[in-house]
């Protein structure tokens, strides 16, 4: 079955009874995290993972073990409740495997959830979800939550009703983030926050924020390695209008590109290597760069950006922004779609 946006929202907040499976996908791999673990919170309860009620698979585990998720979807747990075996970073490569095990899926002991990255509209796997009577396929679109959204976060991190213009501020901030770096924010905002009385001010909002540069540095190399060059150009922007950028981001572009080459490269191993990229609600959004840029690609990046910050510190005539954006951009055009 076919989501729109707004109803892919409201199956994860309240999953309709009889459904055996779903796949949520889309660019944002925050958004994509936030709705999985809503979905699977609606679904299993908080102890899913104490009881061992949900099993995890990735993709790669699949390719390596085929028989893996029959055996995970049939598997009997120890303790009473419904079951669901996640699979993350799939791919459209995986559609009969998991189009087979869809088949055989019983709900609610066994519901299958997969995750992907981006896809078009003749992906095997979203056509696989979207043409199947007892699943669904939802979409995430990258775009900036609402008032009403925004309060249900604070909600659900334990924050105070926020006032109108704490609300105000929240929002505009969410305009330059990803999911993942707002949820921080939420959840940051509802710790400073727990002892004081009253509503939640703009005040407390803007004691919380994180620095500008830094929000915006994050955006524009996520939408860099994404080839996502309009909103790389509007990032890079508000950098500029701030005074940001320059070597300090280049720094932070390598070091980021550095630690994806280093998940690209441990290959079935990466786990080790994704677990030191901070923060934490990066991690789905650089296991995804790193798999579809791999570790060749990777160093040809780490190159073009080690040769802008070596004319950004030599003394290059060129102006410093012009010389980022180009490093940047021929990053976005290489990024592999």
């Amino acid at each position: 079955m076919k989501l729109s946006g707004a109803e892919a929202a409201r199956f994860c907040a309240a999953p309709k009874p009889g459904v055996a499976g779903a796949l949520i996908f889309g660019a944002d791999a925050g958004q994509v995290a936030e709705r999985r673990d809503q979905l699977l919170g609606k679904l299993l309860g908080p102890d899913a993972e104490a009881e061992m009620r949900l099993a995890r698979l990735t993709g790669a585990d699949l390719r390596a073990d085929p028989a893996a998720l029959d055996a995970a979807l049939r598997a009997q747990g120890f303790f009473p409740g419904p079951r669901a075996v996640l699979v993350t970073q799939a791919t459209d490569g995986l559609a009969p495997l998991i189009g087979a095990a869809l088949a055989g899926a019983a709900a609610p002991e066994a519901f299958l959830l997969v995750t992907a990255d981006a896809l078009t509209g003749k992906s095997a796997l979203r056509a696989l979800f979207e043409g199947a009577k007892a699943a669904v396929a939802a979409p995430c679109y990258a775009e900036a939550p609402d008032a009403r959204a925004l309060a249900a976060m604070l909600a659900a991190a334990g924050a105070r009703d926020p006032a109108p213009e704490a609300l105000e501020l929240l929002q505009a901030l969410s305009q330059g983030m990803d999911r993942g770096a707002l949820a921080r924010l939420v959840e940051v905002l509802a710790l400073y926050a727990r002892e004081a009385e009253g509503a939640l001010s703009a005040a407390d909002v803007a004691a919380c924020a994180p620095p500008f540069g830094e929000a915006a540095a994050d955006a524009a190399i996520d939408a860099a390695l994404d080839g996502a060059t309009d909103v790389l150009r509007a990032q890079l922007a508000r950098l500029a209008a701030q005074g940001g950028g320059g070597v300090a981001l280049a720094i932070a572009a390598a070091r980021h590109v550095r630690a994806l080459h280093a998940v690209a490269a441990a290959g079935a191993q990466a786990g080790g290597a994704l677990m030191r990229i901070q923060p934490p609600s990066r991690r789905d959004r650089a296991a995804a760069q790193a798999r579809r840029w791999g570790a060749a690609r990777l160093e040809r990046a780490l190159e073009t950006l080690y040769e802008a910050d070596a004319a950004l510190r030599g003394g290059s005539n060129a102006p410093p922004a012009a010389l980022l954006e180009r490093a940047l951009l021929r990053l976005a055009n290489a990024a592999p779609r």
